[in-house]
């Protein structure tokens, strides 16, 4: 696993050693073949660790992917010896980059009155290369030292583990090692009485592909095994169980032919001939059959086995870890269910039902809250904390806190984890690649119950090197999202383990509660409860390059010249960092993000800044920015409300301000614009402002497909001659929202190529401008905010590519939907606290319907007329209450 991960790290430093060779930097002849022989021994380690990896992974079997026995022990301490090279090679090369920077934008006085201090760092930077072949040479001589003691640790071990079949040592893991049985179960009730439900026979006598998907350890099997033991599932006269696990989409159709007891007569070689012998035998059988745990998609090559027409209602049910999977399994006349946590009130039965010795059920129990918190509903979690903590000693153990606060370290050593930790071992050790690995375990900067912006944290991704573009980004976040690793709406629940992980890679050290326990840090992570009052902390900070705050940092050191590496500074959280310590970002060369909160000013010498990508103002109280912030080279992400000198910038503010229009020529790369135009604005700022928004949304290249989003606020008069005066074709952009008094739709507007998202918000939205809206054929997203909408009918035919529509209503004045609208809508949002039952929309018309949100203020009778509407829809689409009920989010 650490091999893995150190491969994907050395992956990441070679282009930089093959820039730093390059003629572009003034290197002697001896440093650059330093720097080669340090590129080829890198690329042979890169080479090694993946055969190493692709040879272990296979027969996979826990204890964190050491290989077994001396050989483990002794690659454990080369991947260690191996990191902590690739860091040095990674510090010498940053320490190049920082050098030039620094020459660059110093002044020719100021490089003259440096060069002493020049020199010496000139010849340290040379001495580094030198050291670092040294170190690699050494190391591989104690690797051969001890070699041999590894390779006879291992013969045994290796001759042992070859007598169990590949195929099913993952399978082992899972299946024989149970911690949740049926006994156990808790708050299931409501999942278990679905899944009946889809197992009735409907009205179209079809085959219907179940597939329960949820995070390892959340009880899937245990709910399909709850649901094929009911006497519903006992009806069915054909059933088989198969586990899915490492097995081939042949060893699949092989067990399930086993189960069924049916004979063989083709070749068992071909998967297709497997097919036709299960497909063959269950002809005109009404059959139950469920495959557990199936973890890569090979539905599509096994889908030809099970009769789908057959005049009866058969079932196959699957359950899986993947979203994507269980999207691919049950994509026609199929039902997927996506498993819940447990309440607070479930989680606590569970816990003490397990954690509790029956002599004691009388007995005070200690305060579990804490311990409950770090579950988080999810039944594994609970279930073996439970065990952990009743070993330990109940009710002597009082303080759950405790056992929570020293959670890292029990987790990698106490056997009645075991469970837990070789599930979520396995769940990251399964990512492919470098990059969804580093981008896992950078949740545990984060603090467990802290929501994280998706888009805050991809921009984090880009800025720590992790990944090299935004579509890289948005694909590692839908991978882990696809893997139930992470949540839509909070972190994980794995984010106790990650941080271990994290740790004893030295990716992320998190300083809360504990000591901080290595001299070299990277990333650093001060979470609010941190004890940073009146602590010296022995940490390098030179090596540092991402730090993040959360709360008070306390009179912790802030020198950001020590601090020359960092890439990331996150301020956000930070309630006692201001303008004092700000003041010396001009320090940070090689600083890509930045984002901040308790500052009010930007310093002007910002400039210097080269690297810098993202500058997050947003929560600061930040109302002017220098005008050098607009020809910084790499900004890509500048975001807040504030005005620059006296012109402005996004999001701009347009009040009586001047120069609009020009500033706007110097921003090549801006593709994402907010500007509030107020009532203070005089007639020519106006023209300066029509003007700017035309060169933003004109199509130069219509075969131009990248992003462009565009936010409108006025204020008062000033918003209908200038959305009337914008020229419409030719016009891009993929989404605009605008936020004024519209008596009608722009003529813009229609005539925008590419525009998926739309958002509306006005007092009163007249039924000309809702019917207009509907000439809009490309719109994915559409919302309507307003305290009252006219009368509108959505016909036939009407946005036949809307996915999602959200209503933000004052008064429940809701369309009505004819048969044939909205034919693909897949998310309903109803955001209206006096919505009164279900307001005569017909949700059985929406056939493609699989969520509906509701205000959280609604009655309860409303909230049940809807959840007895969704239960009548084929669907079943899921009843959400919004969490926030912010028009603006």
């Amino acid at each position: 696993m650490e091999a893995t991960l150190l491969s994907g790290f050395i992956e990441l430093i070679l282009p930089k050693l093959l820039s730093l060779a390059s003629a572009r930097y003034n290197l002697q002849r001896s440093i650059r073949d330093d720097i080669r022989f340090l590129e080829k021994e890198l690329c042979m380690i890169h080479g090694a660790i993946d055969e190493y990896h692709h040879r272990l992974l296979p027969s996979w079997s826990g204890g964190g992917g050491g290989g077994g026995g001396g050989q483990g022990t002794v690659l454990s301490l080369s991947m260690g010896e191996l990191r902590d090279l690739a860091h040095h090679i990674e510090d010498c090369i940053d320490r190049f980059v920082y050098r030039e920077q620094q020459e660059t934008s110093s002044c020719f006085l100021r490089r003259v009155l440096r060069y002493p201090r020049e020199m010496q760092s000139r010849k340290r930077l040379a001495t580094d290369p030198r050291l670092l072949k040294k170190v690699l040479e050494e190391s591989h001589q104690r690797k051969e030292r001890y070699a041999a003691f590894a390779v006879a640790g291992q013969s045994s071990s290796s001759s042992a583990q070859l007598e169990e079949p590949s195929s099913s040592s993952s399978s082992s893991l899972f299946a024989h090692s149970p911690r949740i049985f049926e006994k156990d179960l808790v708050g299931i009730e409501v999942s278990r009485d679905e899944l009946l439900e889809q197992l009735e026979e409907g009205q179209r006598k079809q085959l219907k592909v179940i597939s329960v998907v949820g995070f390892p350890g959340s009880g899937k099997t245990v709910l399909a095994r709850e649901v094929y033991n009911s006497c519903v599932g006992l009806q069915f006269k054909v059933r088989a169980w198969v586990s899915a696990p490492d097995r081939s989409s042949r060893e699949v159709l092989l067990k399930v032919l086993d189960e069924l007891g049916c004979l063989r007569v083709r070749d068992a070689s071909d998967v297709g001939l497997l097919a036709v012998d299960i497909r063959e035998y269950l002809d005109k059988k009404r059959y139950f059959i469920v495959i557990d745990d199936m973890r890569t998609d090979q539905w599509s090559t096994m889908e030809s086995a099970f009769p789908a027409d057959n005049g009866v209602s058969s079932r196959v049910m699957v359950t899986t870890t993947m979203q994507s999977v269980a999207n691919s399994c049950s994509s026609e006349n199929g039902y997927v269910h996506k498993m819940r946590r447990l309440g607070k009130k479930h989680s606590k039965q569970l816990f003490l039902k397990k954690a509790c010795p029956k002599e004691y059920s009388g007995y005070m129990e200690p305060d579990t809250a804490e311990v409950l918190k770090k579950c988080d509903g999810l039944p594994l979690a609970l279930v073996s904390m439970s065990h952990f903590v009743r070993k330990m000693g109940w009710p002597v153990l009082s303080r759950c806190q405790d056992v929570c606060r020293q959670l890292g370290r029990h987790l990698e050593k106490d056997d009645t984890l075991e469970r837990m930790r070789q599930v979520l071992t396995h769940s990251y050790a399964s990512l492919t690649g470098h990059a969804p690995k580093a981008c896992l375990l950078y949740f545990g900067v984060f603090p467990s119950d802290h929501p994280i912006r998706r888009k805050i944290l991809m921009r984090r991704w880009l800025a720590e090197g992790f990944v090299d573009s935004q579509p890289s980004s948005c694909a590692n976040f839908d991978m882990l999202l696809d893997r139930n690793l992470i949540e839509p709406i909070n972190v994980g629940n794995n984010s106790k383990f990650i941080l271990h992980m994290s740790a004893s890679q030295n990716f992320n050290t998190v300083l809360c509660n504990e000591a901080v326990g290595c001299k070299y840090v990277r990333r650093l992570s001060l979470h609010h409860n941190s004890p940073t009052y009146g602590i010296c902390l022995d940490i390098d900070l030179s090596h540092i390059r991402s730090l993040t705050i959360f709360g008070e940092a306390g009179d912790y050191n802030f020198d950001l010249h020590k601090y020359e590496l960092l890439r990331v500074l996150d301020l956000e959280e930070c309630t006692d960092l201001g303008d004092d310590h700000v003041k010396y970002i001009c320090n940070l060369l090689l600083l890509k993000y930045l984002s901040g909160s308790a500052f009010t000013r930007i310093p002007e010498d910002i400039e210097k800044r080269k690297l810098l990508e993202t500058l997050d103002l947003r929560r600061t109280k930040v109302e002017a920015l220098p005008i050098e912030v607009i020809l910084l080279p790499s900004l890509v992400h500048l975001l807040g409300k504030f005005k620059i000198s006296d012109k402005t910038l996004a999001g701009f503010v347009t009040d009586q301000s001047q120069g609009f229009a020009q500033i706007m020529n110097h921003m090549k790369k801006l593709r994402k614009l907010k500007i509030w135009c107020e009532k203070t604005a005089s007639r020519t700022n106006l023209s300066d402002l029509q003007r700017a928004i035309q060169k933003f949304i004109r199509d130069e290249k219509e075969d131009s497909n990248e992003p462009h989003s565009l936010s409108l606020h006025f204020d008062g008069h000033c918003c209908e001659n200038i959305l009337n005066s914008l020229e419409a074709p030719p016009c891009y952009l993929t989404s605009l929202k605008i936020n004024s008094q519209l008596l009608e739709l722009p003529q813009f507007v229609k005539s925008l190529r590419g525009l998926r998202e739309l958002c509306l918000s006005s007092t009163k939205l007249t039924t000309g401008l809702l019917e207009a809206l509907t000439e809009l054929r490309s719109l994915q997203y559409l919302k309507l905010i307003a305290d009252h909408l006219e009368e509108f009918v959505i016909r036939n035919q009407a946005f036949p590519r809307l996915l999602h529509i959200c209503f933000v209503l004052q008064c429940p004045t809701l369309p009505k939907i004819d048969e044939g609208a909205l034919l693909y809508l897949v998310s309903l949002q109803l955001i209206c606290k006096d919505l009164v039952g279900l307001a005569d929309m017909k949700i059985k018309r929406l056939r493609c319907l699989q969520e509906i949100t509701l205000d959280p203020r609604i009655t309860p009778e409303t909230r049940q007329a809807w959840d007895k509407a969704a239960k009548e829809h084929p669907n079943r689409p899921k009843v959400l209450l919004l969490k926030t009920i912010d028009p603006t989010e």
